[in-house]
């Protein structure tokens, strides 16, 4: 017979295997799918094989889009507000908790996010800017002007020397390149004379960026570049269209009767095949055929939709219904409803983190 003092001795042993179990069930896995709530201002951690609810962070007031680092530990934010907020918020996506803000300053309205080459670069609707925020030196590193209205999305190249952003209110895409430039350090040299003896050599050579402005469909706002880099591809908000520009020569090719009021969010899925478009007042999210470039169909998800994140092998679509305060899971095969994720109040942006 077990005395009382074994007893409690087997209890608390219990106890902490089922507190430990808990611990565990509760940990990040490698891979996570990171979901917004504006409403509740956090970010949820969800497991893409079960859809469960890993874990929720507060990350700040009005957040909207959100991107991971490139080793998938960290997590940004962007804290909108229509302008009247300027931070970021920094997430450590593994121990779950927030670590710090980042003051833009004078960077007002930051939204659209990317993370390449160490850097988070992010837009400004306010500033009418663009910039990058190196980690390393916790500094604001680099700063453009685009001169449209509202920049808002952002995508960068892999090397850092192409940035395409959507301009909402200017109703444009902006194509930004880094060249290579020469400054002058004296007056241009004769090509008859030659360079006159003792005159200044010409000064090092500087990057500096030029940028290349699209006129698009009204309301130009979520957009995604093909995977073979040829095309973008932009949804226009307010006149229901979606615009196809040509990448390398910079130039509108066609403009979709699209129907596709209040789009919002503009996807290629992984293979490059299909693009999916989520509209924020509309009852569907539209899939069409990026080469053909006709619908291939309309999927019932709610009363409106907005941040689209497609997983990296091409299995699924998450959109987020802010509207009906849930996201939903797509099968990218059947182009079905398969799944509902209760992440938070009002969801929008989301990404995808591979830890690595």
């Amino acid at each position: 017979m077990l005395s009382r003092l074994s007893i409690r001795i087997a209890t608390l042993f219990l106890l902490t295997l089922t507190c430990s179990a808990a611990v565990v069930a509760q940990t990040t896995p490698r891979e996570s799918l990171l979901i917004l709530s504006k409403q509740d201002h956090t970010v949820a951690i969800v497991d893409p094989t079960t859809l469960k609810i890993v874990a929720k962070i507060p990350v700040g007031n009005d957040p909207h889009e959100v991107i991971a680092s490139s080793d998938g530990n960290t997590a940004y934010i962007s804290n909108y507000g229509g302008g009247a907020y300027n931070t970021l918020t920094v997430v450590d996506i593994a121990l779950q908790t927030p670590l710090n803000t980042i003051d833009l300053g004078p960077l007002r309205g930051p939204h659209g996010l990317d993370f390449v080459g160490g850097k988070v670069w992010f837009t400004a609707e306010v500033a009418q800017a663009i910039g990058s925020y190196d980690p390393a030196s916790s500094k604001v590193d680099w700063i453009l002007g685009t001169g449209q209205n509202r920049t808002h999305m952002i995508s960068v190249s892999p090397d850092g020397k192409r940035i395409v952003t959507t301009n909402v209110s200017s109703g444009t895409v902006s194509i930004i390149e880094k060249t290579a430039m020469r400054a002058a350090s004296g007056p241009p040299p004769n090509p008859q004379q030659g360079t006159a003896a003792g005159a200044p050599p010409p000064g090092p050579a500087r990057e500096d960026w030029k940028q290349t402005v699209i006129k698009v469909g009204e309301g130009s706002e979520g957009f995604d570049i093909s995977p073979d880099n040829k095309e973008i591809w932009s949804a226009n908000a307010h006149d229901g269209t979606i615009s196809i520009i040509d990448f390398a020569q910079k130039k509108l090719l066609q403009t979709l009767n699209a129907n596709v009021q209040g789009a919002n969010r503009l996807k290629f899925t992984p293979d490059g095949k299909q693009v999916v478009v989520s509209a924020l007042f509309g009852p569907d999210v539209v899939v069409f055929d990026s080469a053909t470039h006709k619908e291939i169909k309309r999927i019932p998800v709610g009363h409106g939709a907005a941040g689209i994140q497609m997983q990296p092998d091409g299995s699924h679509a998450f959109v987020a219904c802010t509207p009906d305060n849930y996201v939903v899971a797509i099968d990218l095969k059947t182009l079905q409803v398969t799944a509902h994720i209760e992440a938070g109040a009002q969801p929008d942006g989301m990404a995808w983190a591979g830890r690595r």
